[in-house]
């Protein structure tokens, strides 16, 4: 028997502050620990729920193993003080997969199998590093180099810059769009309803006394931005991944930057909505995921948006506000030049250049932005979208309340 698809709300959204990775403000906070703090933020918010109500806690993670391993879902549905009965699922599409948390959460309510579903992200690139601590990629990569993960991240962008002819020049002054946007949007308090303060605890020997002093700091801001970020400081750094003088144009500064944080969602039905007087965010509209070659995969979003549009019934044009993850300058500048994005719509408030990109949590961390954004400024139809490794991308639609 058909069940009848019902609509799928997001009733609250939050996120830890990104720190930098590896020597940032969370380089000693586990991201279970993180996770466990986003889940208990979002639990908070509507005190009233019964807890084992939740369908399961559906959780991405792009490099879990370690600090993050061990179904990390579920360690942090446990940290977080829920019950026993709530379960927990780590899933992982590299850099979408906070994102793809949500939508497969959304989709249990769509079809009538739960009414209340937690989804999120977390990662510590200060703990478990790019690729993970045992890189042990198929031997198929000497002899296939089409094999996605055979090509690192760095080299794509510079293969997307060549290709999509994206200048330095344009991609340090993007990077450097970014880090105003996101330094006026913290000046203007423009993050703080999405933002759940983390209690950081620093411990420190005393030897006079032989004893432990803990310092506890409360950390509510973004380490990432950075307010002596000017044109000319961006041109004078080096390229990363290919020499300039062979054509590389790519460098730490138009990158996305290493980071650590967790995000996490609430989702509900109509039915919970209506028994625990919920106060809808945003209506989950739609997703889509698409392949692209995997030594360009950052333009991955350019066949993923369309998809989306197409699959939901809405145009371009109807996007008040589209969070586009800035891996790169040079893909998201390809990205924006292929569709024909307006740039006053993306990122407004600035991307991961400045404000970092934490993987697996990236897609939660930026539905938070994103609804909570457009309640403010009181616009109905937003986009999250990225691309991600080894040549894919995707596209979450949401329509705000």
């Amino acid at each position: 028997m058909t069940k009848q698809v019902q609509d799928a709300y997001i009733v609250a959204a939050t996120r830890t502050p990104v720190g930098k990775a590896p020597r940032g403000v969370f380089r000693n906070t586990r991201p279970d620990d993180m996770l466990a703090h986003v889940i208990r933020s979002v639990m908070a918010q509507y005190p009233g729920i019964d807890p084992h109500r939740i369908g399961d806690a559906i959780i991405g993670c792009a490099m879990p193993e370690a600090e993050q391993g061990m179904n990390v879902a579920r360690i942090g549905v446990l940290l977080a003080g829920l019950p026993d009965t709530v379960p927990g699922v780590t899933i992982n599409r590299f850099c979408s997969s906070g994102l793809q948390a949500v939508a497969m959460a959304a989709d249990r309510i769509r079809l009538g199998e739960d009414d209340l579903m937690l989804a999120g992200g977390t990662e510590s690139m200060s703990m478990v590093p790019m690729m993970g601590h045992k890189i042990a990629m198929n031997p198929a990569i000497f002899t296939n180099e089409h094999i996605g993960i055979a090509y690192g991240m760095g080299i794509t962008a510079e293969n997307v810059a060549k290709q999509w002819k994206v200048s330095r020049e344009q991609q340090d002054a993007f990077a450097l769009e970014s880090h105003r946007r996101a330094l006026a949007a913290q000046a203007a308090g423009e993050f703080n309803d999405e933002i759940s303060p983390f209690l950081l605890d620093d411990h420190y020997p005393n030897l006079d006394t032989r004893s432990i002093i803990t310092d506890s700091r409360s950390i509510g801001t973004d380490e990432g931005p950075r307010a002596g970020t000017t044109l000319e400081v961006l041109s004078k750094l080096k390229t990363v991944f290919r020499n300039g003088q062979f054509g590389g144009s790519v460098t730490a500064g138009n990158s996305s930057q290493m980071s650590d944080g967790a995000g996490a969602v609430l989702l509900a039905s109509e039915k919970a909505i209506k028994e625990y007087n919920l106060q809808p965010l945003a209506r989950f509209v739609g997703f889509s995921v698409a392949g692209v070659r995997p030594e360009v995969m950052g333009i991955g979003p350019k066949e993923a948006i369309p998809k989306a549009l197409k699959q939901t019934g809405i145009t371009q044009d109807q996007l008040d506000w589209i969070e586009l993850n800035e891996a790169f300058a040079a893909q998201a500048l390809a990205v924006m030049g292929d569709l024909k994005l307006d740039p006053s719509k993306v990122n407004p408030l600035g991307g991961a250049i400045a404000l970092g990109h934490p993987l697996g949590a990236t897609g939660a961390v930026r539905i938070a932005t994103l609804v909570h954004g457009m309640r403010r400024r009181k616009q109905k139809y937003g986009m999250v979208t990225m691309c991600i490794g080894t040549g894919m991308g995707a596209a979450g639609i949401f329509e705000a309340f």
